[in-house]
């Protein structure tokens, strides 16, 4: 699976839409989580939002970030103006973020630096420190991993070694009686019931909106209720074409804090929010050996696993695919971004470019190759240049015309061109390629 992290209001968001449908868990939270980037942004939402200036407020960047407490970044108790003037203050300049610190509150490490561009904005919960608890789901090989602590917050510490853990095998949901006896035996019986209830309810929405990783911490367990207050989520990017929009709502998957996105990634970000198809770039090495160009997002995970597998992870230059059928000219658009960017270092040992997929549904094949094949003789020379050699591996509607213009246009360009059908498993593709590099 690939596991997609997403920002902290997005799931508290798909929480409060949520939860209830999935049965009575004793939590009752309301839909007040607003995302903005700067004070003046934060002010416009005045109007549309009244409890803004009802009562104390909590502001946080949302970028993928842990431990923001230890490192200054979390603002509690505020008032509309003063999350306004916080928000603008730390957007002002880079940052430093720690991971690591020690009992005195030191960090251990030298941090990674970046700017805070999105804050998350919601009401203050008042509550006792002695009402924060930790949960967490975690999918593995075997399943669906619970993980409880009755204490949370945020110097929980190491959960690894506190927490009370219940495995739960794939397709099976754990029952109260399970989960009380697994995870609540520190539990005092005023809190037992609301809370089984609700590790319950939230692990039926997880398996069934295919999340891979979900931590509450603090969860606060008070008068009946049960409250999330800090939230860090993954969801399984592979399953995007089964829940998408129509389960997880609007959701982005951020790059982490401290990675700003090149102007390519930038581009390929701006065509794919003009396309309902899907177009990705994450540029990992721009100096690298092996480019990919993947159809679909599972085979992009497999031909990066596969790369990883045969020990050229370092040589691996980007990340991505292209799927749901984008026109030509949008399939031309990506391909040449990544032909620019691998003709753009000499390497004298040449370069290898993958264009590859699984076995498309719908995606016409032999006219999403339109595009590359236009993208491809743009690039003749510097493909000649690089000592470029191509790879191809397809199936689908219209493959066999596709694989026979792009074995044409070996001979047309003068660039090795290898050709594969579904006939092909795509890591073999992937091994001969590698073998010769």
């Amino acid at each position: 699976m690939a596991q997609k992290a997403i920002r902290e209001a997005d799931g508290m968001h798909i929480l409060a839409r949520d939860l209830r449908d999935y049965g009575e868990g004793g939590c009752e939270l309301e839909d007040r989580f607003l995302s903005v980037g700067s004070g003046a942004e934060l002010a416009a939402l005045r109007d549309a939002n009244p409890w803004l200036t009802r009562g104390p407020l909590v502001v946080k960047p949302d970028q993928l970030l842990k431990r923001r407490g230890k490192n200054g970044l979390i603002l509690t108790g505020a008032t509309l103006e003063q999350a306004c003037a916080w928000i603008d203050d730390k957007a002002r300049d880079p940052v430093t973020v720690h991971g690591q610190f020690d009992e005195a509150g030191r960090p251990l490490d030298a941090g990674t630096v970046g700017r805070l561009r999105h804050f998350l904005v919601e009401p203050h919960f008042d509550h006792d420190p002695a009402d924060e608890c930790y949960l967490a789901i975690v999918s593995n090989v075997e399943g669906d991993e619970i993980l409880f602590h009755h204490r949370g917050g945020v110097n929980v510490g190491d959960v690894d070694a506190k927490a009370r853990r219940l495995q739960v095998p794939i397709g099976e949901i754990p029952t109260r009686p399970q989960i009380a006896r697994a995870l609540l035996e520190d539990v005092g019986h005023d809190k037992r019931a609301c809370l089984v209830g609700f590790i319950e309810v939230l692990f039926k929405l997880y398996a069934d909106l295919h999340f891979t990783y979900l931590e509450i911490n603090p969860l606060v367990v008070a008068g009946g209720r049960v409250t999330p207050l800090d939230l860090a989520a993954k969801l399984d990017g592979t399953a995007d074409f089964e829940s998408g929009a129509k389960k997880w709502g609007d959701v982005v998957f951020p790059t982490p804090f401290g990675r700003e996105p090149t102007p390519e990634e930038a581009f390929i970000d701006e065509l794919d929010a003009k396309t309902g198809a899907s177009l990705k770039l994450t540029v990992l090495n721009p100096e690298g050996r092996v480019w990919t160009m993947v159809a679909g997002g599972g085979a992009s995970v497999i031909f990066a696993d596969t790369i990883t597998d045969l020990g050229f992870m370092h040589e691996m230059a980007n990340y991505g695919e292209y799927s749901g059928d984008p026109n030509e000219e949008f399939t031309y658009l990506y391909a040449r971004t990544i032909l620019d960017l691998m003709t753009r270092t000499h390497r004298p040992d040449g370069k290898v470019l993958l264009i590859g997929g699984g076995i498309a549904n719908f995606t016409d094949v032999a006219n999403t190759f339109k595009g590359i094949i236009r993208a491809l003789r743009e690039y003749r020379e510097k493909l000649q240049e690089h000592g470029v050699r191509i790879y191809v591996r397809r199936g689908g509607p219209n493959y066999r015309e596709g694989l026979k213009r792009m074995r044409a246009l070996g001979k047309e360009l003068g660039v090795p061109i290898e050709v594969h059908g579904p006939e092909t498993h795509m890591t073999k593709i992937v091994s001969m390629a590698l073998k010769a590099a």
